[in-house]
């Protein structure tokens, strides 16, 4: 008996079956997360680029109209269903009346507390809907010289069932902005900027 023992204690065959065993699965679980994260990667890359494209598109005076950016985002979705089959996006455009203007309508800070005071602090009213704005854009691809911000936030399937096991959402987020003015076809409309006491 003891001489079988030893025998049995010396047979290596299939040890690299049970080495195989243990660092099959993780090495798959690392293989499938490094792609679905080189994958994102890729979409983001794609649409970043459909985004700025459609922007300059969007800047010239025959898209003005907002049918026109239906298109553009239309274009835009349609690089990104080539990719991923189920994605969705959403899309928004602001129009400012120059690059400064994409902040919060600035204030006099009377009282140095860095907080504005509606009953005591005048404040500048970029957007003219006469209230104090954190975000003073229009909805819209503006006029002849505004800024336009377009964003595209687009959703899609992940490649794998990995996320769930390591608590991700089974549908990725990915999101581009582009910042350009439009082109000067005519003259400039829209609000100016005044100051608003109370």
């Amino acid at each position: 008996m003891r001489p079988r023992l030893r025998h049995l204690a010396k047979d290596t065959r299939g040890a690299t079956i049970i080495e195989f065993a243990i660092v099959v699965p993780v090495m798959l679980l690392l293989i499938m997360g490094l792609s679905d994260l080189a994958y994102q990667a890729y979409m983001q890359a794609v649409l970043t680029g459909a985004v700025q494209k459609a922007g300059r598109d969007g800047t010239i005076q025959n898209n003005a109209s907002n049918t026109a950016g239906t298109t553009l985002d239309q274009r835009v979705m349609s690089q990104i269903n080539s990719l991923a089959k189920t994605a969705t996006g959403t899309s928004s455009r602001k129009s400012f009346g120059q690059f400064g203007y994409i902040a919060a309508e600035p204030f006099q800070d009377n009282n140095n507390n860095g907080v504005y005071d509606a009953a005591t602090e005048c404040f500048t009213d970029v957007n003219g809907n006469g209230t104090r704005d954190l975000d003073p854009g229009i909805a819209g691809q503006g006029g002849a010289n505004d800024v336009v911000v377009y964003t595209m936030t687009v959703q899609f399937n992940r490649l794998f069932p990995l996320a769930a096991i390591i608590g991700w959402s089974r549908r990725a987020t990915i999101s581009a902005t582009t910042i350009l003015k439009n082109q000067p076809y005519a003259t400039q409309a829209g609000p100016t900027a005044q100051l608003v006491c109370p």
